[in-house]
C-alpha cells in the first residue's frame, strides 16, 4: 500500500544524510526578504531527537558559517506568484551564503508563511500488547488518532505527538520503556495547501538544491523568540512579516496551535504610499524611518520631507508632519492586531496557565507597537527577538529573522514527527487508505 507521508520520510532521510556530511542550508522565503544561511553541523554533539530545545539549545550542534539575504521578487502572501523573478531571487542568496561559507550546499530547510496553515488536535488510543511500551506501541497510538477530512489540495506540514498518557498518568513526554496496560497520544496536525508547498519546492530545483525538510514559519519563528520558561507554560508568538502574520502557540515545549493571517508591513507601506501618493520604494524609506503608532504633541511639529524624483518640482517638494503619518499606519496596524485577537480567542489561549504573548517578525519593530499591541491583546505583551546562535552575523540577529534562527533549532534538533516511526501498513488511518485508493484509481 501507499504511504501517504513518503515525502516527508524521504525528506527526514535527505537531513540525516545531509547532517552526515555536516553542511546544510536553510532558506526563508519570505514577502519583503529572502534569507538564507549556511550550517555546519556536528552530528556527535547533536542530541537525540524528542531532546527539548534548550536556551542556548545547538550552540555545540551547529554554527552558522554563511549567510545572505536579498530582497524578496515574485512573492505574495508568502507564496511564489512569479516564479522566474523567485528563482533569481532565491539563487542571489544562497550564492552570497555559499560564498561566505565557502562550501556548497546540495541540500536545504525551508520555511513556508503562505499556504493557509490550519491546526487540528487529534487523540488516539491503544491497547499494549505487551507491559511495556516499546517504538512500534508508539506508531500503533499514532496510527489510532482519527485524522479529519482536511480537504482536497492539503498536505500534513507537521504532525507532532505533543502528550502521552499511560493508564492514569499523563503529561508524559517519552512513554517508551515505562509499564502500563493502556497508551493514549495526543497529537498536533497542522495542514497546507499543496500546490503552495510544491511550488517552493519546484523553485529550488530549478536553483539546483534539494529539499530536506520544510516547516512552518509560525512555528520556526516561536522556536527561536520564545524562551524556555515561555515554551514550557504556555505562550504565544505572533510572527508579523511582510506579506504575512504567523501565530503560533507553545506549551510544554511543543506546539499546539498555528494560524496565518494574510497581513502585514507591506500592508502598512501599500496604505502610506497611497495616503501620500508615492511609490512604494519610498513609502517604505519613510515608514523605516519616520514610522509609528502612537502620536504625541511632538509629532505635529515633526516635519518629514517626502522627496522624490518624478521630474514635478512642487510634488517632489511635499512634506507631512509625522502625526499625518502615524494617522495613516495606525488603523492598519491595529486591524492586524485586532485580528490576531480573534485568532487567539478561537484557539481557546485564555485557558493556557500563562496568557504571554511574544510580538516578533520585521514589522514588530514599528515604534509603539509593544503599547498599542498590550492595549489590543492583553497586558503581557514583549518584543522578541531571536535567540542568539553561533555564528550568526550581527545584520542577521534582529527579529526579521526570527523564522531563520527557528529553522537553524528545527535542523539540528527536530521534533518526533508522525513519520518518523514506521507505522505497520494495515494501521494507516482509514482515510489515508482511501486516499491511496483514489490515486491508484486516477492514475492507473
Amino acid at each position: 500500500m501507499t504511504d501517504p507521508y513518503q515525502a516527508q520520510r524521504t525528506m527526514r532521510h535527505m537531513r540525516r544524510a545531509a547532517m552526515q556530511r555536516g553542511v546544510i542550508g536553510i532558506l526563508d522565503i519570505g514577502t519583503f526578504k529572502i534569507a538564507a544561511l549556511v550550517l555546519r553541523l556536528d552530528p556527535a554533539a547533536t542530541p537525540a531527537q524528542g531532546a527539548g530545545v534548550g536556551h542556548l539549545a545547538g550552540q555545540a550542534g551547529f554554527r552558522v558559517i554563511g549567510a545572505g539575504t536579498t530582497r524578496s521578487r515574485g512573492v505574495r502572501f508568502g507564496e511564489i506568484a512569479a516564479m522566474s523573478e523567485t528563482e533569481r531571487a532565491v539563487r542571489t542568496a544562497l550564492q552570497a551564503a555559499q560564498k561566505m561559507a565557502q562550501t556548497r550546499v546540495d541540500h536545504v530547510i525551508l520555511c513556508a508563511s503562505g499556504g493557509g496553515v490550519r491546526s487540528y488536535g487529534l487523540a488516539g488510543d491503544v491497547a499494549l500488547e505487551d507491559t511495556t511500551v516499546a517504538e512500534d506501541d508508539i506508531a500503533r497510538v499514532l496510527a489510532a488518532c482519527d485524522v479529519p477530512d482536511f480537504g482536497h489540495g492539503r498536505e500534513a506540514l507537521h504532525a507532532q505527538p505533543v502528550n502521552f498518557a499511560l493508564d492514569h498518568r499523563t503529561g508524559l513526554l517519552d512513554p517508551r520503556g515505562q509499564t502500563g496496560q493502556r497508551l493514549a497520544c495526543d497529537m498536533h496536525l497542522l495542514t497546507v495547501d499543496a500546490a503552495v508547498i510544491s511550488n517552493l519546492v519546484q523553485c529550488l530545483k530549478r536553483c539546483d538544491v534539494e529539499v530536506a525538510g520544510i516547516a512552518s514559519a509560525a512555528y520556526a519563528s516561536g522556536k527561536s523568540a520564545l524562551v524556555e520558561d515561555e515554551q514550557e507554560l504556555g505562550a504565544a508568538c505572533v510572527d508579523i512579516g511582510g506579506g504575512t502574520t504567523g501565530i503560533s502557540v507553545f506549551i510544554k515545549k511543543h506546539m499546539i496551535y498555528a494560524d496565518s493571517l494574510r497581513l502585514g508591513g507591506d500592508h502598512v507601506t501599500s496604505d502610506i504610499s497611497k495616503g501620500l501618493r508615492v511609490d512604494f520604494a519610498t513609502a517604505e524609506r519613510i515608514k523605516t524611518f519616520y514610522g509609528g503608532v502612537q502620536a504625541t504633541s511632538m509629532d505635529d511639529r515633526e516635519i518629514i520631507e517626502i522627496g522624490g524624483d518624478s521630474g514635478d518640482w512642487e510634488k517632489d517638494r511635499r512634506t507631512v508632519s509625522r502625526s499625518e503619518l502615524i494617522g495613516i499606519m495606525r488603523p492598519r496596524v491595529e486591524e492586524i492586531l485586532e485580528e490576531v485577537r480573534a485568532r487567539l480567542d478561537a484557539s481557546g489561549f485564555e485557558h493556557l496557565p500563562s496568557q504571554q504573548i511574544v510580538l516578533t517578525g520585521g514589522a514588530s519593530q514599528t515604534p509603539g507597537l509593544d503599547g498599542l499591541a498590550a492595549r489590543i491583546l492583553g497586558q503581557q505583551v514583549r518584543l522578541g527577538r531571536p535567540l542568539r546562535v553561533q555564528g550568526l552575523p550581527q545584520a542577521a540577529s534582529g527579529a526579521a529573522f526570527s523564522a531563520s534562527v527557528g529553522l537553524c533549532l528545527f535542523a539540528a534538533h527536530p521534533q518526533d514527527e508522525w513519520w518518523d516511526f514506521e507505522l505497520p501498513a494495515d494501521r494507516y488511518p482509514a482515510r489515508s487508505l482511501k486516499r491511496a485508493m483514489r490515486w491508484f484509481r486516477d492514475n492507473w
